[in-house]
């Protein structure tokens, strides 16, 4: 048995706790292991906040003969999440319509942490501690794509195992 699902929210920082919360109700009714479940939610909650905060921005071009001056993308009050529970392994992707990941996030090795003092880039890190696999990406014209997974541990009796 496997579970997924898909939220559309709202770029509001309420919808980062709601997020969180879906997904910790997922699996402790699936029963999966409360510290992977943790880690995991810290993990969504991260990539949310980046949805929230940097979301949004991207502008789509105007009428031919326009002044070259673009409008707000008509999703760029949203961003969804994704999310696979499906035998050994769960997957979490979150994508907004943004104008996307600069090009050296994406070259960055995951060995050079932030500066301590750092005033952002911090969360991205923090996913890539929490999970087993990560990838940052950007869909051309459409946003940046965080999506991540982490190997389950599942408590005695789950419902849903390998």
């Amino acid at each position: 048995m496997s579970i997924w699902w898909s939220l559309h929210l709202r770029r509001e920082a309420a919808s980062v706790p709601l997020a969180r919360r879906f997904l910790l109700g997922t699996m402790e009714t699936a029963g999966v292991d409360p510290d992977i479940s943790f880690d995991l939610s810290v993990a969504l909650s991260e990539a949310c906040a980046n949805a929230v905060e940097h979301g949004g921005d991207r502008t789509v071009l105007g009428e031919p003969g326009d002044s070259g001056t673009g409008r707000p993308s008509a999703d760029s009050g949203q961003y969804r999440v994704t999310a696979y529970l499906d035998g050994e392994k769960c997957r979490i992707e979150v994508s907004d319509s943004g104008p996307g990941f600069p090009a050296r996030r994406a070259l960055r090795p995951a060995a050079h942490p932030p500066q301590a003092d750092a005033e952002s880039g911090r969360g991205l890190d923090l996913i890539q501690q929490l999970s087993d696999h990560v990838q940052f990406g950007n869909r051309p014209g459409r946003g940046a794509v965080v999506s991540f997974d982490k190997v389950l541990k599942w408590r005695e009796g789950a419902l849903l195992t390998v």
